[in-house]
């Protein structure tokens, strides 16, 4: 059987007894943060993969490590990996090719960043993470260096484009590594896959399946830079609550331009706004929204929840659910698109509103200015601490918080996560009363607040990175 521990968030530093909104009694669904007990669930071995490897104990709530087997055997060659995309998507490329070299028995070069069109970052690996950190952690199961060494790059003229890539297919199994992969590997000493998004299939041995947990959870963290402000970031934001115990709520704002303009919403409609998301679209995506049988229509995207949430609306929502201007609130986002028109009804519901423009001086972000994914790692790091979390529209920096802060906390995500179609219906009602609205917010906090325990199926569609549990949070009983 698989044992899972669940630990209180009140082992976690930073965290009071007190409530979050402390008028709020403990029978009030929609009100204070409760602390839960620590309990030990047992869950049978039928929600596992079944055999092969199993992991290793989640001490102090802390996950697991994978097994090690003893001595690396020799290496059968480089794997090059090129992560796209934002923060949270690199990481998953990251974690993918750490579980692929296992697999294969390479040595991995570290990541290269692919600079996406749309985030603009041009950091390299050790600007975002730990290079070192990550190299040293991962040592007694892989084998990381910095760069592909000159005696193997001279083998392909030092042009890393001589050296093959294998176009893999999105979601690939263990089984097509190595049918495919394996052989051209040995066959000429490095292989080179580029892009490197989302090539793993959810579902792998157990033993990889704890690589990718330990990667992702141990191996990777901030670089220093990035580890000082956010964590002084955090002190200050839990100074400027005093009045809710040094609790705080955090939320993620996707109201960007390129977000507006990817949506194919519409907000207050005037000239001004179309022309804007027009050009926003066709210098990000040139001609994607005019091919032919293209169909726009924002009407139906509101009504179906894709459209993201004004700021006012997830003011409204909170409101509803409870919170208040004693409430402290942290917003996580990038530059908000017409932020003095769309910020200032959420200031004015909540005036303790921080972000990191306000927690943090001009001197202290001037080194993270123009690179996204670093401003965006100072976001999920006060977001990590939050007593609560709230989600506004999917993506991979909700997905993946959500997965880390079950990690963190016991395997409660402690996340609000509405349904969008619901509230939208609730928005555009011109006859309710703001009691029943208020009744209809509770109702969603409680339904979030039920869904923030989760287990992966088995071979299911959901990535560990979202649900960690069972295969980061359990440990296999030995036979």
């Amino acid at each position: 059987m698989v044992v899972c521990h669940f630990w209180s968030r009140a082992h976690h530093h930073h965290r009071a007894t007190s409530a979050l909104l402390p008028h709020r009694s403990s029978h009030d669904a929609a009100g204070a943060f409760q602390v839960m007990p620590v309990v030990v669930v047992v869950v049978v071995v039928a929600v596992m993969r079944g055999d092969g490897g199993g992991l290793k104990g989640a001490r102090g709530g802390r996950g697991a490590a994978p097994r090690w087997r003893g001595e690396l055997p020799p290496s059968n060659g480089f794997l090059i990996i090129e992560a796209n995309g934002g923060l949270n998507q690199q990481r998953i490329s990251i974690c993918d090719a750490v579980a692929v070299a296992s697999l294969l028995n390479a040595t991995l070069v570290t990541p290269a960043f692919h600079l996406n069109s749309v985030w603009r970052d041009s950091s390299k690996f050790g600007d975002i993470f730990d290079e070192d950190h990550f190299i040293g952690s991962l040592r007694k199961y892989i084998r990381v260096v910095k760069k592909l060494p000159e005696d193997a790059f001279v083998n392909f003229d030092h042009n890393i484009s001589m050296i093959p890539n294998m176009r893999t297919k999105a979601f690939s199994s263990e089984s097509y590594y190595l049918q495919k992969v394996l052989p051209k590997l040995l066959e000429l000493g490095a292989v080179r896959i580029a892009p490197f998004s989302n090539r793993l299939a959810h579902s792998v041995p157990p033993n990889i399946q704890a690589l990718r947990c330990f990667a992702n959870y141990e191996a990777l963290r901030f670089s220093e830079p990035i580890r000082m402000l956010g964590t002084n970031m955090v002190d200050r934001m839990i100074k400027m609550s005093s009045l809710t115990g040094g609790k705080y709520i955090s939320v993620h704002l996707r109201f960007e331009e390129d977000m507006l303009a990817f949506s194919c919403c519409i907000y207050d409609g005037g000239w001004r706004e179309s022309i804007e998301m027009e050009n926003a679209r066709e210098r990000s995506w040139r001609g994607k929204f005019h091919r032919p049988g293209r169909v726009i229509n924002p009407e139906a995207n509101r009504r179906n929840g894709k459209c993201p949430l004004t700021p006012l609306e997830v003011g409204m929502m909170l409101q509803g659910m409870g919170f208040g201007n004693t409430t402290s609130l942290y917003v996580a986002s990038g530059k908000i698109y017409n932020a003095e028109k769309y910020m200032t009804p959420l200031r004015q519901l909540f005036p303790l509103l921080q972000t990191k423009d306000t927690l943090a001086s001009p001197e202290e972000l001037a080194q993270f200015k123009g690179h996204s994914s670093r401003l965006a790692a100072l976001d999920y790091t006060v977001c990590l601490q939050s007593e609560e979390f709230v989600t506004t529209q999917g993506s991979n920096f909700p997905h993946f918080l959500m997965g880390h802060r079950r990690y963190l906390y016991g395997g409660n995500a402690k996340t609000i996560k509405p349904d969008k179609r619901k509230l939208v219906a609730l928005f555009d009602n011109p006859n309710i009363r703001w009691d029943r609205f208020k009744r209809q917010m509770q109702d969603i906090h409680r339904h979030s607040e039920s869904k923030g325990f989760g287990v992966r199926k088995p071979n299911g569609s959901i990535s560990i990175y979202t649900l960690p549990m069972p295969d980061c949070m359990c440990q296999r009983a030995e036979p």
